[in-house]
């Protein structure tokens, strides 16, 4: 029954990981930090070495799903699926037609969420201050690239895949975002939607790739230098917060591969310059419950974790 309960909370955190790479500016790696899994996933990744090669061409499969923590992986990736295929154009929709709500909800998730992670440093010294100042430096100039205009063609799909899921398993810098910043995110969601399953293939290897390579290094990392990587990491979800604040001015558009007019540079503004600048109304009673809500919903699934740990 216990292996039931954990199989079934592995789903949902793979749900959760899911629907915040679908969005650009939120990190499925963030939701893997605050639901307590992100140095297992890291570990569990790592295993797919030499010795899991081996017991693959050798058809010992037992052997090989627990030396690679099958159950928690395949587990983790259903639930990762799951949400990208089911909830890609729910949160398409909220993107678009109510951003305002969705942004600060998402404000709200990762701002307690660092503020969580860094309670995990023990000792604080300047190294540790530095990399937290290093870590938001880094997320906010990467979050403040415009897109650019990169090649439609099959190898750059496999690029963008190993490139976007190094961001994806690094909390605050967003996959989603770096596919908008390579003009890769409407063709990898297009090709989601449409079941173009060569461009999904192409996009999952390379994704594979990049993964296995990266997964190491960050692993390495926490284990040697962890207050000061933990420091990073929690600066790259703070940072982070310029791409997600909520009230934005539009400075120019892009015509998307449907036909459809889309923002494509913004600039950050002030609630109350909202209306004045766009002339609609900055909902901030909305903005304010979906921010607490965020808050709520982290503290909830921490305090859940706790408990279950206990039990």
């Amino acid at each position: 029954m216990n292996y039931l309960k954990d199989y079934i909370l592995t789903f949902l955190k793979g749900m959760s990981m899911g629907a915040a790479d679908v969005v650009p500016g939120v990190s499925g790696g963030s939701i893997a930090l605050i639901a307590g899994i992100y140095q297992k996933l890291l570990d569990s990744i790592k295993s797919i070495d030499k010795t899991a090669l081996g017991f693959l061409f050798k058809f010992e499969i037992k052997s090989l799903w627990e030396h690679i923590n099958g159950g928690f992986l395949f587990t983790l990736l259903a639930g990762i699926l799951t949400s990208i295929f089911s909830l890609s154009k729910v949160i398409t929709y909220l993107m678009d037609n109510h951003p305002i709500p969705l942004w600060s909800f998402f404000c709200g998730l990762i701002i307690i969420s660092a503020v969580i992670i860094l309670r995990d440093i023990k000792r604080w010294n300047v190294g540790v201050i530095l990399s937290l100042l290093l870590g938001t430096i880094t997320a906010y100039w990467i979050t403040g690239l415009p897109p650019t205009t990169t090649p439609d063609t099959l190898w750059f799909t496999f690029v963008a895949g190993g490139i976007a899921i190094c961001a994806m398993i690094l909390p605050g810098i967003s996959g989603s975002f770096l596919l908008l910043v390579m003009g890769q995110y409407e063709r990898i969601l297009d090709a989601v939607s449409e079941r173009d399953f060569l461009i999904i293939a192409l996009f999952g290897s390379g994704c594979v790739v990049g993964l296995l390579s990266f997964s190491r290094l960050i692993s390495w990392l926490l284990k040697h230098y962890h207050a000061v990587t933990i420091g990073v990491l929690s600066g790259f979800m703070l940072g982070s917060l310029n791409k997600i604040w909520p009230w934005k001015e539009i400075l120019s558009y892009r015509m998307s591969s449907s036909g459809e007019q889309k923002p494509f540079l913004t600039e950050n503004i002030w609630p109350q310059h909202y209306l004045e600048v766009t002339g609609q109304e900055p909902l901030i009673l909305y903005a304010v419950l979906s921010f607490l809500f965020g808050i709520l919903l982290v503290l909830g699934i921490e305090r859940t974790a706790n408990y279950l740990k206990r039990s």
